[in-house]
């Protein structure tokens, strides 16, 4: 089994290093995709994507797909564009990952330092219609949700759980396999050793 990690926005691939070597440990081949987005549109970065994960699939391998925040918006884009008859992954999992506009990109989107540093794919996400336009998965998927967030009613999440970036309901959506809840923040979901196992547990039930 293979296993496939992506970034999200502001991070760079070191930030799964900790889940790829718990993954390795339990037998997987591992590797990760990297982008910018000062440097790249969604566009551009989703066409390499699909590049990556359509070779991966070539080789055969079974595989899995991790995507944290944005990175697992950018999965769910490069796998609904997979050409025709490309092998999909067995399981896909997003940390943190939005399903719909994020509140707190909504709330920035018209500040210029987030529109320098974060750019196009900042826009997409505070946009209700370009993430409509990223669609739902066909493949089994599981989203991972950090609850150690801000408490305070007051603010952009009003006393919803929430991760500190992105609130429970932000990555919630009926077509989920399964919406699994761990105490942690954004940051740290790529870190955390209880990802690891959940990724090795729903892998483990999936062949069973």
């Amino acid at each position: 089994m293979h296993a496939l990690f992506v970034h999200g926005m502001g991070r760079s691939p070191l930030s799964g290093w900790p889940l790829l070597q718990h993954l390795k440990g339990a037998g997987f081949r591992t590797s990760f995709f990297g982008y910018s987005v000062l440097l790249e549109n969604f566009a551009g970065i989703r066409g390499r994507l699909v590049a990556k994960i359509s070779a991966l699939a070539a080789s055969g391998d079974d595989y899995v797909l991790i995507g944290h925040s944005l990175g697992g918006v950018l999965l769910r884009a490069a796998v609904n564009s997979l050409p025709a008859g490309t092998p999909g992954p067995r399981h896909v999992f997003l940390l943190g990952s939005p399903l719909r506009p994020a509140r707190l990109a909504q709330r920035l989107a018209s500040h210029p330092v987030y529109r320098a540093f974060t750019r196009d794919c900042g826009q997409l996400l505070g946009s209700a219609d370009r993430m409509a336009g990223v669609g739902p998965l066909s493949v089994p998927t599981t989203a991972i949700a950090g609850i150690r967030g801000l408490p305070w009613k007051r603010g952009p999440f009003s006393g919803e759980p929430n991760d500190g970036v992105v609130s429970l309901a932000e990555v919630s959506a009926e077509w989920l396999v399964e919406l699994v809840r761990i105490r942690t923040v954004h940051t740290l979901l790529p870190s955390s050793r209880r990802v690891g196992e959940i990724i090795l547990e729903s892998v483990a039930q999936d062949a069973a």
